[in-house]
């Protein structure tokens, strides 16, 4: 049934002449490179609310309204082309709408919500305008392919049916299916995030990627059932016609700051506690760790970006915080309260994680003609955010794997299903763990104790043992505390801290609008710092640092810059990244046995391991050189041997002891011992 739109052709006429005349003369200019001109509804709706009402009840009649005005200015172009573009809607009213809002009130209707891309399937071509050709009597017919196309069988010349339709002839346009769920950050809690097809055309495919944050204004359809047959069930599956999609890129810096808040925000950072505050506020609700707030807080702020190094490589400025430690001290805590000051964030827990899931996934593509599509996972869903990674250490070994190239280059290389891709995954990844055997023991190196490859160990930028300590007094300040909160008492009246929103604010101005350089002072000082551990630790045997944890400390002096909204990095921001990796190195990589710094405590074994294997060898050479001569070796006469390998008595009775009891030599009489399996 044809509707009369005279009425609001006529006033899409005065619109685009009085209001959108700058803006179709620049769509001139790039036409037909560019298809669309893309129209604001607040500018709409304050020309005609009514008009911009009946948008959101009758997209199709109103957009095509639209169009019909365009084409009614009778604008010609260069190569004798009509000017027909898309008119397209930004700024439809979207904050509250979430996909699980959208109803089958909605069907037809103009429909507005953010999302995240979950996955894309390949280009296909539908036909726009289909040439059938009649084999009787060679009579043309050009019909335009609308929604509800029924394709003619009799040719309206000869009345016979023998109509075919000319491909070569015809005209295509092309379209693209997307998935898309939820954004993370707008899911109510424990609800599962809600997922929509959408349909991209002509000059929107390939606009969006998987991980991509978008914006979706488009028109609700309905699918027809999958199968036919059963027609009585007359379920319907539904997509969403796009009619623009809007690229959010939403991190830290898409918050919106006005004039006020940056006044605001430049005043607090002139207060000479700033660093105090702004780590008092992240976590306030737990007691103590001070040193593990301040490493959430330099994480939240993160480096200075866009840094690049010779031959165009770039260098990360994200930086990666560990917490491992004993049960119950609220790791999670810390992990959910960085999850809350993040906009765009992700938090994933232990045994639920697979490597697909973290990073890209294969699977059959549904959306298009049944080959494979890759599925974006959590690691490139938090891309330009944080990812939150509860107990790492349960993570299965060949799924951990997959964080490597994630955590070193952000970015994630496929290469599955016959598809080679590359994933941007700019996440900065916060992680706990807990110890091996439930809990720290004292007595030895802690990095003995957790169950992480080393090869992943040195890609944080921070490793943090939490270790539950029995101290009376603490004890009773940390009791006192979490009484007082739950009797709803403030615990420290006298403490300034900042509300949620405004330290996101605080950070995301920092990250938009600060980008710190590396100061001669400071660097002399990281420098002499690197140089000094470097020479210690030649003297004593042992490597104390090693250059990836020199960019590390780089990273850490920027952030502690940005927390000051300072452009340099001064000789102090150096001191507070010194002195917070010096606290690291103290409580995780110094060796147990010989009290010094030892890197490879976390990275494979400390120089005293090394030492006590060399020691091994040696007693199980001495024993060999003793059988070369003789059926038995005398356990007397090798620990009177060990002794020109300086190797005392009792260091090497108890290398003896040990190396029966693993049962790598036995007794074959009193005093006399054989090396197992030789002769």
């Amino acid at each position: 049934m044809e509707v009369d739109l005279s009425s609001q052709v006529s006033i899409f006429n005065e619109f685009f002449t009085t209001i959108y005349r700058p803006k179709i003369d620049e769509l001139l200019l790039v036409y037909p490179t560019q298809k669309s001109l893309f129209v604001s509804y607040p500018d709409l709706e304050k020309f005609d609310p009514d008009i911009a009402d009946a948008l959101i009840h009758s997209p199709d009649l109103i957009i095509e309204a639209a169009e019909e005005a365009i084409e009614q200015l009778n604008i010609s172009v260069p190569a004798g082309k009509n000017f027909t573009p898309h008119v397209r809607f930004l700024g439809v009213p979207c904050e509250e709408t979430l996909i699980e809002h959208v109803s089958s009130k909605n069907i037809n209707e103009l429909v507005a919500f953010k999302c995240v891309v979950t996955k894309r399937a390949e280009v296909m071509h539908r036909v726009k305008v289909a040439m059938y050709k009649c084999t009787l009597c060679d009579a043309e017919f050009k019909l335009f392919v609308g929604k509800n196309f029924q394709p003619p069988k009799r040719c309206e010349s000869c009345k016979k049916f023998a109509l075919r339709q000319v491909d070569d002839e015809s005209t295509f346009t092309d379209i693209q299916r997307a998935e898309v769920q939820e954004l993370l950050e707008r899911i109510r809690g424990g609800a599962p995030a809600a997922h929509i097809e959408l349909l991209l055309e002509d000059d929107q495919v390939n606009k969006v990627a998987p991980g991509d944050n978008i914006e979706v204004i488009g028109m609700l359809r309905l699918k027809p059932p999958i199968k036919p047959r059963q027609k009585q069930d007359m379920i319907y599956s539904r997509y969403v016609e796009i009619n623009s999609v809007l690229s959010l890129k939403r991190d830290f810096e898409e918050i919106e700051i006005n004039k006020e808040d940056e006044r605001r925000l430049k005043e607090l950072s002139r207060n000479p506690n700033i660093y105090d505050i702004i780590t008092k506020s992240i976590a306030p609700s737990i007691y103590g760790h001070s040193e593990v707030k301040k490493a959430l807080a330099l994480q939240l702020f993160g480096g200075t970006r866009g840094k690049i190094m010779k031959g165009g490589a770039p260098i990360r400025d994200d930086i990666h915080v560990l917490l491992i430690g004993d049960p119950g001290i609220a790791k999670s805590r810390f992990l959910l309260s960085v999850s809350e000051i993040a906009p765009k964030s992700i938090y994933v827990s232990g045994k639920s994680v697979s490597g697909a899931g973290l990073t890209v996934a294969a699977e059959k593509d549904e959306l298009g003609e049944g080959g494979w599509t890759l599925k974006a996972g959590a690691l490139v869903l938090a891309s330009g955010g944080t990812a939150q990674v509860d107990e790492f250490d349960k993570i299965e070994e060949e799924d951990r794997a997959a964080m490597h190239e994630a955590m070193e280059t952000q970015t994630i290389s496929v290469a599955k299903a016959g598809i080679v891709a590359k994933f941007r995954t700019k996440t900065a990844i916060l992680a706990a763990a807990n110890p091996k055997y439930g809990r720290f023991d004292q007595t030895k190196n802690l990095a003995d104790q957790f169950n992480i490859p080393p090869t992943l160990l040195s890609r944080f930028d921070l490793i943090f043992p939490i270790v539950d300590v029995l101290d009376e007094e603490k004890d009773g300040k940390l009791a006192e505390h979490i009484l007082s909160t739950h009797m709803g008492k403030d615990t420290s009246p006298d403490e300034v801290l900042l509300d949620k929103d405004l330290l996101r604010k605080y950070i995301a101005f920092a990250r938009r609008k600060v980008f710190p350089k590396l100061t001669q002072p400071a660097s002399t000082k990281i420098k002499e710092f690197y140089v000094e551990l470097r020479r210690k630790s030649k003297d004593a045997g042992s490597v104390a640092i090693t250059p990836r944890y020199l960019e590390g400390l780089v990273r850490l002096a920027e952030a502690n810059a940005k927390i000051r909204l300072n452009e340099e990095v001064e000789e102090e921001d150096a001191e507070v990244a010194i002195a917070l990796f010096n606290y690291v190195m103290q409580q995780i990589m110094t060796d147990k046995v010989t009290g010094k710094l030892d890197i490879d405590v976390v990275m494979g074994k400390p120089k005293s391991e090394r030492d006590k294997l060399q020691k091994k060898d040696t007693i199980l050479d001495i024993i060999r050189e003793h059988l070369r001569k003789n059926d038995t070796a005398s356990i007397d006469e090798v620990v009177a041997n060990a002794k020109s390998y300086e190797i005392e008595e009792t260091e090497a009775r108890r290398i003896l002891a040990e190396l029966l009891r693993v049962g790598t030599i036995y007794e074959k009489g009193y005093g006399q011992i054989r090396i197992v399996g030789e002769k």
